[in-house]
């Protein structure tokens, strides 16, 4: 996939971003992946470049490798998306909880409560968590459309700040 011109070319990029999207359908081919487009075109618009976007099953080592592989590979941000509610199936949060050094409770708690105020139900009933592994910014979103607009619409603003302070831009 070719990388998008920023809008007028003017503004900065904020730095590297990688999808996981997390759904059994699609990573058996049963299925096309219609949320990780979104998530990409939404990243790009925040004026991120995207690495590409890694499907898997919702499976903890699965997810645990999708993430690690971000991680290693140096991107400044890593969205998930799915298995994140409360299903058995759902074990996207168990497994990003074993790969965060520090988690950040507030932007989750953020997302969650402005997705129920939008109407996603999933959004709401998210058990997703947001933290950093080693200088990687991870995002768990539910896998609705409503739920990642407005999810991405919540964290777009923080995102610049938490990766300047990552990558020791910012000192406090």
């Amino acid at each position: 996939m070719e990388n998008q011109p920023l809008r007028g070319g003017t503004e900065e990029l904020l730095g590297r971003a990688l999808v996981v999207v997390v759904d059994d359908r699609v990573s058996r081919g049963e299925s096309a992946d219609s949320i990780g487009p979104l998530v990409t075109e939404l990243l790009g618009e925040a004026n991120l470049v995207v690495d590409g976007t890694i499907v898997v099953p919702g499976e903890s080592v699965a997810i645990r490798n999708a993430l690690n592989t971000a991680v290693i590979g140096g991107v400044d941000l890593v969205v998930t998306v799915g298995g994140t509610g409360v299903s058995p199936r759902a074990v996207t949060a168990d497994a990003t909880a074993g790969v965060l050094d520090r988690p950040i409770p507030g932007i989750a708690e953020a997302i969650r409560a402005s997705g129920l105020a939008a109407g996603a139900v999933d959004a709401g009933l998210s058990r997703g968590l947001v933290g950093v592994s080693g200088s990687t910014l991870v995002v768990n979103l539910a896998s609705s459309r409503a739920a990642v607009r407005d999810g991405m619409a919540t964290l777009t603003p923080m995102i610049s700040h938490v990766i300047a302070e990552l990558s020791g831009m910012e000192e406090h």
